[in-house]
């Protein structure tokens, strides 16, 4: 009995370790946090940009992003769409061909974004570009995208993260992968940079200094979640990455429940991974006082807030049994502080698609999670691509609508 409650207490800290985490975060990225400069400014240079376009059988939606993000109010001359293309159809390439942009096709018996990425690295001379961006086949750049991504560079940022919203809330499960993206997007980037820390990169809709990716891709260990690793790089090579709240790149969220599964599992499996491979090097950071990388470790060390939110519920119904007020307030009270942590890190724009039905999906969604976490281990030994379908577009409305 005694293991069992010191097991116990043990647990309960180190959920209470979690909610403080995110709590300090959520408040945190309530007072600023954000490093866009000014529309209006002029800059002394238009950088050439490289766009980098990651595409593993993506037939279905390639042309039409390609087509989306050509229309930049950027000088047609100074950037540049590079389509990864794997596995892509030859009636496809066929019509990428016809569009004013740079096609790499590359081939791998298992692939992954990162082997793309480094295969196209690989292929562009050093020089070519001033800044190199990567964007998901599914994306589509906001028109003012490339320039406020000049303006971050020409303020001497050399890796920043762009704000990835939502581009379809047409199912429930849409919309809670819309209100989790921005939860994301309001603690790790906006709330890390508030407290002065470097923003977390999302694996699209971010820039970089071309050196500082390649040397920041050049040393990856996992599977998936190559953005993980090449953030701790950055930041272990002392950079900072800068968060942009007005530059919106829209992103296709997951519309059913198997891909929720599928997509959580090979996340659980590349947090798992990285924690597996930058565990030491993470606490030597901290032990030398280096807090932006450092704290890139912890983050990865507390559980996916859907997990938390599902233990923290279970735990709070079961203290309903406990006899000590330690053991019957504890988890109630990290519920209620966690809740409170969410609830602030959510935009007004979603709290307007949020319905009971909504809310009714949750439990639904914390045992696909904790199945997700179960077979993590299939992501190991392949890569597990999300599938996009070209859902409508019903965020594109304008900046201001989010």
């Amino acid at each position: 009995m005694l293991i069992l409650s010191f097991v116990y207490v043990a647990l309960l800290l180190y959920l209470g370790l979690s909610v403080l985490y995110l709590t300090v975060f959520a408040v945190a990225g309530r007072f600023g946090g954000t490093d866009d400069v000014d529309p209006q400014a002029i800059p002394t240079v238009y950088r050439k940009i490289g766009v980098l376009i990651p595409a593993y059988k993506e037939d279905a939606v390639i042309i039409e992003s390609v087509q989306a993000n050509l229309r930049q109010q950027y000088p047609a001359d100074r950037f540049e769409l590079i389509v990864i293309a794997d596995s892509i159809q030859p009636a496809v390439l066929t019509q990428l061909a016809q569009l004013p942009i740079r096609i790499i096709p590359v081939s791998f018996e298992t692939s992954t974004v990162s082997k793309a990425i480094n295969a196209a690295l690989a292929q562009i001379p050093a020089g070519q570009y001033d800044v190199l961006m990567v964007a998901d086949a599914d994306n589509h750049m906001a028109p003012d995208f490339l320039s406020r991504i000049n303006l971050a560079f020409e303020q001497g940022w050399q890796a920043v993260q762009g704000h990835r919203v939502a581009k379809n809330t047409n199912t429930s499960v849409a919309v809670l992968d819309a209100i989790s993206e921005e939860i994301s997007n309001h603690l790790f980037r906006q709330g890390s940079r508030a407290l002065g820390l470097a923003s977390s990169i999302i694996g699209s809709g971010m820039a970089f200094e071309p050196e500082l990716m390649r040397a920041g891709m050049a040393k990856l260990h996992t599977m998936g979640g190559y953005d993980k690793e090449l953030e701790m790089n950055i930041v272990m090579a002392g950079r900072s990455i800068g968060y942009l709240a007005d530059a919106y790149i829209y992103d296709e969220k997951v519309a059913s429940k198997a891909v929720f599964e599928n997509q959580r599992t090979r996340w659980i499996a590349a947090q798992w991974q990285f924690l597996t491979n930058y565990f030491r090097p993470g606490l030597r950071e901290l032990a030398a006082g280096r807090m932006m990388s450092g704290f890139k470790l912890i983050q990865a060390m507390v559980l996916p807030r859907v997990m938390l939110l599902g233990v923290l519920t279970l735990l709070s119904a079961l203290s309903l049994l406990a006899t000590r007020p330690f053991f019957q307030l504890t988890a109630p009270v990290l519920l209620l502080v966690f809740g409170f942590s969410l609830v602030i890190s959510v935009p007004n724009y979603l709290w307007k698609r949020l319905t009971v039905r909504e809310l009714l999906l949750l439990p639904m969604l914390m045992l696909r999670f904790a199945r997700a976490a179960l077979n993590m281990r299939k992501a190991f030994r392949r890569f597990m691509h999300t599938p996009h379908t070209g859902t409508p577009d019903v965020q594109l409305q304008s900046n201001k609508s989010v």
